[in-house]
């Protein structure tokens, strides 16, 4: 079955079809020949099915695409790196180092890497060209930027894996007898994820200190003509930095306090979006800055009545402070409905609103269409036998709990090379993922490691995806030799943080235990 869906998808067909194509030949096949049961397609099937359309957290999906779509439609990624490449101006390697931290900022807000690659390729690419780069360095800079979107939360391929993830742990508990499971949650994924992109971030700067370090001439500082006065730059980076970080706090921020549900944070982050592209594109003096702005304080007074009193309207008995505190959020509520509708009047005056809710929608059919897909695909292959052979295989696998991981993490790497991470996420994580986790592996370690492997996959020559999107928009004079060239010190860096993160599973689970144990 796997190497059927590998040769139907190296073909070029569609993965959801490829998935579900798979799963009907090889039941069918199957049926005739007397080793599976028609009943997983008449009862489990269907029900999961139901269970996808029913899933809060999958909710979450479609909002952060919105919210990611709206960022890189409304330009902000532009003013970002601009103010960011005169404020790192002066240093050898400037601009690569703003490049990484413009592409850890686009993380934490769009995660979607085609966007940032293409993005940051079309504006930082040339320049860096044009003021004496090294055209490998460069590349390889702007590509392991551009996948920062897929550990740095929120992100949807942690979604999707906390998803999976609490699915396949509840399912290893109860077959060794837990007859009351603990859940992991995308929360859980998203704290455990924080500190290793962190961390990533900082191996990646350091990298390219080094080598503007060594090698100056491969990374020449701006001229002070371009970068004008550094107290001018501070200034403009100081006035284009608050919203995006502002929308990152709101959204990460009350994920990991608790506060937000990942799929309540996820609308915040939408609204949010939409309320910054509105203002950012509104004339200056134009009425909807102010309801933009009025609504924006309205958002945040919200917030403040959610964690301080109890909004519930449907309760017995209201004490007087409470209920004066529902009447001032429905006012919050109504106030920050003007302020989208006034953004979503301008975001239409520039024609952005077609094009946010087409790519919005299409990208959200492509990831629930492979989730039905996917869904089949496991059924019969659960159907088969297959989970019981990859559960006996791993327990066979030299070395025990390690060496079984070992073998996955390499799999995972080798399928990212011609599989997308949606695909591997709902393909082989359930499949292997409870096996792994009756071995006595940590859920969430096991999870950010997967996030971390699939990230890897997507640099890795000669198929990885970032550097596919940077050849579509990068200069003829850039050969695909060179990004190839320079994305291997990157690959290198994230193996390096595999193997740290594999070494001191604390990286990734101290967090959450601080924040969700009692």
């Amino acid at each position: 079955m796997v190497l059927t869906l590998c040769a139907l998808l190296l073909a070029g067909y569609p993965a959801a079809f490829s998935l579900a194509g798979t799963a009907l030949l090889y039941g069918l096949l199957g049926l005739s020949m007397g080793a599976f049961d028609v009943s997983f397609f008449a009862e489990p099937y269907p029900i999961r099915i139901f269970g996808i359309m029913n899933n809060q957290v999958l909710i979450a999906v479609p909002l952060f695409i919105i919210m990611g779509v709206v960022l890189e439609k409304s330009r902000i990624a532009e003013d970002l790196l601009d103010n960011m490449a005169r404020l790192f101006g002066s240093l050898h390697g400037g601009l690569g180092i703003s490049v990484t931290i413009v592409g850890a900022l686009l993380a934490a807000s769009t995660g979607i890497v085609g966007a940032t690659v293409v993005t940051m390729g079309l504006l930082s690419l040339p320049t860096m060209l044009r003021r004496g780069y090294d055209p490998a360095f460069s590349s390889g800079s702007i590509a392991a930027a551009g996948t920062l979107g897929q550990i740095i939360p929120p992100s949807i391929v942690l979604i999707l894996l906390g998803d999976q993830m609490s699915n396949a742990w509840q399912k290893a508990q109860l077959a060794q007898g837990v007859y009351a499971p603990e859940t992991v949650s995308v929360g859980d994924l998203f704290a455990g994820a924080l500190l290793p992109g962190l961390m990533l971030v900082g191996l990646y700067l350091l990298y390219q200190t080094a080598v503007a370090w060594i090698t100056p001439n491969k990374a020449p500082a701006l001229p002070k003509e371009e970068r004008g006065e550094y107290g001018e730059a501070l200034m403009a980076a100081l006035k284009t930095l608050p919203p995006p970080l502002i929308l990152i706090v709101a959204v990460l921020g009350s994920i990991l306090a608790g506060i937000a549900t990942p799929t309540e944070a996820a609308g915040v982050g939408a609204v949010g979006a939409m309320l910054i592209a509105g203002h950012r594109l509104a004339p200056k003096g134009h009425i909807a800055r102010l309801l933009i702005l009025v609504s924006a304080a309205a958002t945040l007074a919200l917030v403040v009545l959610g964690t301080f009193l109890d909004l519930r309207v449907g309760r017995n008995s209201i004490p007087v402070t409470e209920q004066l505190g529902i009447i001032a959020a429905a006012l919050c509520c109504m106030l920050i409905a003007i302020g989208v509708f006034a953004s979503l009047i301008v975001m239409r005056r520039d024609k952005l609103i077609n094009s946010v809710v087409e790519k919005s929608a299409s990208v959200t059919t492509m990831v629930f269409t492979i989730l039905i897909g996917a869904a089949l695909f496991s059924l019969v292959f659960r159907g088969l036998g297959g989970e019981e052979t990859i559960a006996r295989a791993l327990e066979a696998t030299p070395g025990g709990a390690a060496g079984a991981i070992i073998a996955v993490m390499i799999v995972m790497f080798i399928l990212g090379f011609v599989l997308d991470f949606i695909e591997i996420t709902l393909v082989v994580v359930p499949l292997v993922a409870p096996a792994l986790l009756m071995m006595g592996v940590d859920p969430v370690w096991l999870g950010v490691l997967m996030a971390v492997n699939l990230q890897t996959s997507f640099l890795t020559p000669p198929f990885g995806f970032a550097l596919f999107y940077l050849r579509g928009v990068a200069p003829e004079s850039v050969r695909t030799t060179q990004i190839y060239r320079g994305a291997l010190p990157f690959v290198l860096i994230q193996i390096l943080a595999l193997g740290i993160l594999a070494l001191f599973p604390e990286i990734a689970t101290w967090l959450p235990s601080v924040m969700y144990t009692d």
